[in-house]
């Protein structure tokens, strides 16, 4: 295919995004009224001054910044050939986003001078995890991008966390968070451009290692080649530009993504023409995006972040994409064997230990003067407070862990959980809507709201994978993708800053303070109910994991006991997530419990899921209310935290 194509698109794009940025001009100011160079703010009006020193550098960095990340995901998917590795879906991106905000909240004065930095040691820190989960299975291109985007999401949901914890609401920082392009001079414009300049001149240096890459690494060691500092040298310049881009402008989604596919897309195949046509597409394609923005601010009154903006169109790229990897199996390996079969009466401990953190839930506290138990009195004026908290987080925490259990057996992905398999990204829209449409919301809207975002994700998710006939491992990219189109649209309408901003955030990050006696007791009568539920599917969930004809051999209503299976996942979801937010990966951590304790089979793997969920999120409540004393940690927050290290050692495993 000649490059004719290509050089239309850039063309039609090119145009586009100049028609916008003309709009956003005129609409400050006439064409004749502009002011000439050079700009002297002394003797120009107000609209004069914000048309020279923000809309015109802003158009300059959404240009720069996206050729930047264009370049820096051509790298990425040239050094591990794989078609959908850019700063987003390793989690690069995030991981400098978390270290700005960590320095901004808790060491101010470490981010003056130092921004650039501060963002490199975040993206540095997300890309060594990542790579080193990869490096045990050959950078395989599902095990990169289902590590990068556990921990993309993982950083980006412990920054809005973070930020919801310090008592306050940042408005900026959370704007910032979802990829603010807003401009006050030309500084950002002369420093990106300098750092795209040194980043172009040293992958020019790199083309030819890059190009030997390509035949392999057998192909390559045969020439000479170090594969291990080309790897290194490739890797530091792609971390670099994607780290400058998070610190000039806030995390940016997807562009690194779309600009190397697309190039491809229009038949370009040498790998120097792609990676020198990316970033020309991506800054084309970052200032129609922003463009875009702008227009639907001047329509609407609404400023959105071009960053939430643009990651709109990384679920469905990802999707689009998805086929296109080569087939690869992240679910051998387990590393150990679960432990010999047990039988339910083994549930035994967990009930006590269960009973002895109630007791500690209600009766132990932390006050001025350390660790107390509570008197008689005490307990009599804390206790209305206290039960309805630690019994909805352990409501919550049954029902996200059997919900994880449903969605690993139906998938047949032992990593499947609500957190990561897009279902809690869901009911974080199906929250959103909720709100949205009724101003007023109470517990039946919201949770009916969330359970039909969960389910309707869910149902997504698995039509695509069977659409395509993917195997398990894709089925879980494919909900990572849906979850961050889900994470996208809540990013969007947080930079709204209204109240239901402040509902979202709050929601977010998962509050045990919220708990009402009313809640309590609807949480744990659906728990009860889901649970009954579940345990009724116990015979579809032996058989449905064998694949499509074994289950059809044997008479099963195949659709309709997947359905039965999501709706029942959903719901749980949905009713969890009221109270711990999208992230707590105690959907993803009980299942395994329960399995390497013994509980094999589908009925005692989902009884003993349940109460070890119920078991962390009772240690999570007694811990986020203490470990901080007098401040108290968000729910979901203090469960991620144990959650995270977890999930990165299990990944490693696989």
């Amino acid at each position: 295919m000649t490059a004719r194509p290509l050089q239309i698109f850039l063309g039609f794009i090119f145009i586009l995004a100049s028609a916008l940025s003309l709009h956003a001009g005129l609409q400050r100011l006439p064409f004749d009224a502009w002011p000439s160079l050079p700009f002297d703010a002394a003797s120009m009006s107000m609209d004069q001054v914000i048309l020279a020193f923000s809309l015109m550098p802003r158009m300059a960095v959404a240009i720069l910044a996206g050729a930047m990340l264009g370049l820096s995901g051509a790298l990425f998917q040239q050094l591990l050939r794989n078609p959908i590795a850019d700063p987003s879906t390793l989690g690069i991106s995030a991981g400098a986003q978390l270290a700005i905000v960590i320095a901004t909240l808790f060491f101010p004065s470490v981010l003056d001078g130092n921004r650039v930095w501060v963002a490199l040691a975040g993206a540095s820190v997300a890309a060594s995890i990542v790579f080193l989960l990869g490096w045990r299975r050959s950078f395989e291109p599902v095990t990169m991008v289902v590590s990068g985007l556990l921990v993309g999401i993982t950083a980006a949901s412990l920054a809005a966390a973070l930020t919801l914890a310090q008592g306050e609401y940042l408005m900026s920082l959370v704007v910032w968070n979802g990829g603010s392009l807003s401009q006050q001079d030309w500084s950002n414009v002369i420093l990106l451009a300098f750092q795209l300049l040194a980043g172009l001149v040293l992958t020019a240096l790199l083309i030819r290692p890059l190009t030997v890459l390509g035949l392999g690494d057998s192909g390559a060691q045969s020439l000479g080649l170090s594969l291990f500092y080309v790897r290194l040298a490739v890797a530091a310049v792609a971390v670099m530009l994607a780290a400058f881009v998070a610190a000039a402008v806030g995390l940016v989604s997807f562009i690194g993504l779309a600009a190397p596919a697309l190039t491809r897309a229009f038949g370009v195949r040498r790998s120097s023409s792609v990676l020198f046509l990316s970033p020309l597409l991506g800054g084309l394609l970052l200032c129609f995006c922003d463009g875009l923005v702008q227009l639907l601010a001047s329509t609407t009154a609404e400023v959105f972040p071009t960053g939430a903006v643009t990651a709109l169109i990384g679920g469905p790229l990802l999707l689009w994409l998805l086929p296109k990897i080569r087939p690869t199996n992240v679910t051998r390996g387990e590393g150990a064997e679960p432990a010999k079969r047990r039988q339910l009466a083994a549930l035994s401990p967990v009930l006590v230990l269960m009973a002895v953190l109630v007791f500690a839930g209600l009766v132990i506290g932390r006050g001025p003067e350390g660790w107390t138990m509570l008197t008689t009195g005490d307990l009599e004026s804390l206790l209305p407070f206290r039960w309805p908290r630690l019994a909805a987080a352990m409501a919550a925490g049954g029902l996200l862990a059997m919900a994880g259990a449903l969605l690993q057996r139906l998938t047949g992905n032992p990593m499947a959980s609500p957190e990561v398999i897009g279902v809690s990204g869901g009911a974080g829209l199906g929250f959103a809507a909720a709100i949205t449409i009724f101003p007023a919301a109470g517990l039946f809207e919201l949770f009916s709201g969330a359970g039909i975002g969960a389910a309707l994700v869910m149902i997504l998710v698995l039509f695509f994978a069977v659409r395509r006939h993917l195997a398990p491992e894709k089925i879980l990219l494919a909900g990572i993708a849906v979850s961050s189109l889900c994470s996208a649209v809540l990013s969007a309408l947080l930079a709204i800053g209204d109240q239901r901003a402040w509902q979202i955030l709050a929601w977010l990050s998962g509050s045990g303070s919220t708990a009402t006696p009313a809640s309590a007791v609807f949480l744990a009568i659906m728990s009860a109910v889901l649970l009954a539920a579940s345990l009724s599917l116990t015979r579809w969930l032996t058989i449905l994991p064998l694949g499509r004809d074994v289950p059809v051999s044997l008479g099963l209503p195949l659709s309709g006991a997947r359905i039965a299976v999501i709706a029942v996942a959903g719901i749980a979801t949905g009713a969890a997530s009221l109270l711990v937010g999208p992230l707590s990966f105690v959907g993803l951590m009980a299942p395994h419990i329960a399995l390497r304790a013994g509980f094999t089979m589908p009925r005692g793997h989902l009884l003993a899921s349940f109460l070890f969920g119920a078991v962390l999120m009772a240690l999570s409540d007694l811990g986020a209310r203490t470990v901080t004393f007098p401040y108290e940690l968000p729910l979901g927050l203090f469960a991620a935290l144990a959650g995270a290290p977890y999930l990165i050692w299990l990944s490693g495993r696989r």
